[in-house]
């Protein structure tokens, strides 16, 4: 490699490090690393402006957008009270009702907003019944973050693979005459969920207070605050997902009807907004994550300075003879091998990496597909390890201690972690080897 190269090398090794370490802001990092990217000469401002997929970054912000408004619709404070009923008031039932729950809304919804609308309903309903709060919120944590690559909306991973593939909506439930990544997903969620029953909640019935303050009345008000206000979220919502779903019908960017998507709801939530009880869209902006957003923006241009250099062109004529003569041991060894860095290093930054490589491999006569699914799929399953992996769990650690002021041990966390992410990840991979890569390989 030239020097260009191995400078571009040293910058983006460098930036990845100080994010892992947290020594400052992850997203002010990334902002430095293409600054100085750009002023060592290793690509333009220009090409790093161009190497953002801003569709992807459309898509994401749009769906943030109307997120937001959803989460103040009540629907989730709805939903979490339902769960308490169907599940008779059985400890451990309910416990699983809000992990499917979460999963499911993790799909449309951001993994970290999904853990900010159910946790505090979630609460009161744990304390009435008794139940211990930190295996509870974490596994909603464990969940928001698990089934945000099954659908294209829920998190940056699959968009990241739109970016690269151009997988559209509909490829991500049945693609080339197979199941491909919902329905994967949601058995191996179904599965880990009900592994994880049997491994701590099965016994966990109400009426044995476990923490302060379970005998306290339970005060959550399941009633949806304004009904026609919910109506129209939920209309423009599903209306954003149709529309995304028929993308190649309409012939145009995926970005660009989330963004109308959200602007039509935000135009009649304002038109007719004297008649609703909503909130400002001020407000709406103001919980939107623009740390994330410019830490998304950055990492698609310090990516696009290694690509411009040639470095994964070569990573990948490195790995073409191994996943050329054995597709199989080089999709084992890429799902995990991926399972354990994703739980110690921030995911999105890696799967963008191995998905241009992956990329390159297509291009050396590689069948790509198999290889991106099992990318995707280890790296958001097994970013579930470590509060390091995902931002989600970070969040659901700190309701955690604020809420029981007390510092979780890291053995304690571990201890529902390690087997949760073992028992996904296990399940899953047989699932992709069974419909993807064996029959590719043979």
């Amino acid at each position: 490699m030239g020097l260009t190269a191995w400078l571009a090398l040293a910058i983006f090794s460098a930036t990845i490090l100080v994010v892992i370490t947290g020594i400052i802001d992850r997203s002010v990092a990334a902002l430095v690393g293409v600054v100085v990217m750009v002023w060592a000469g290793v690509m333009s401002e220009v090409e790093a402006f161009l190497s953002v997929d801003w569709n992807v970054m459309a898509i994401l912000v749009s769906v943030w957008v109307i997120a937001g408004y959803f989460g103040k619709t009540g629907v989730p404070r709805w939903l979490s009270v339902q769960a308490l009923r169907w599940s008779g008031g059985h400890g451990g039932l309910l416990v699983m009702i809000l992990s499917m729950l979460a999963g499911i809304l993790s799909m449309f919804v951001d993994n970290v907003v999904v853990i900010l609308m159910l946790a505090p309903v979630a609460l009161p309903i744990v304390r009435h019944l008794g139940l211990p709060l930190t295996p509870v919120i974490l596994m909603i944590g464990f969940s928001a973050n698990f089934m945000g690559t099954a659908l294209l909306l829920g998190d940056l991973p699959p968009q990241m693979l739109h970016s690269v593939s151009g997988a559209e909506f509909v490829d991500f439930i049945w693609q080339f005459g197979r199941p491909s990544s919902f329905p994967i997903l949601m058995v191996t969620f179904a599965l880990t969920l009900a592994g994880m029953y049997l491994y701590g909640f099965r016994a966990r019935r109400a009426g044995a207070p476990a923490v302060a303050g379970a005998g306290e009345g339970f005060a959550v008000d399941p009633r949806i605050p304004d009904r026609a206000f919910a109506a129209i979220v939920l209309l423009g919502f599903l209306a954003t997902i149709v529309g995304m779903a028929f993308r190649e019908a309409l012939d145009v960017k995926l970005g660009y009807i989330a963004l109308t998507g959200a602007v039509a709801l935000m135009l009649v939530l304002e038109a007719f907004g004297h008649r609703l009880r909503k909130p400002d869209f001020e407000a709406i902006l103001q919980e939107l994550d623009w740390r994330a957003i410019f830490f998304y923006i950055a990492l698609f241009a310090l990516v696009g300075g290694l690509e411009r250099t040639g470095i994964l062109e070569r990573l990948a004529e490195a790995l073409t003879p191994l996943f050329a003569e054995n597709l199989a041991l080089g999709a084992t060894l890429l799902y995990w091998v991926t399972v354990p860095i994703v739980g110690v290093v921030e995911h999105d930054a890696y799967i963008l990496t191995f998905l241009y490589t992956i990329r390159d491999l297509g291009q050396q006569g590689v069948e790509p597909w198999p290889l991106w699914w099992m990318l995707v799929w280890s790296g958001t399953l097994g970013s579930n390890l470590t509060v390091a992996g995902a931002p989600a769990l970070y969040v659901a650690l700190n309701i955690c201690e604020r809420e029981e002021r007390r510092k979780v041990p890291l053995r304690e966390f571990l201890g529902w972690s390690v087997p949760f992410t073992i028992l996904a990840a296990g399940i899953c991979y047989l699932l992709g080897m069974l419909l993807w890569v064996w029959p590719y390989a043979s």
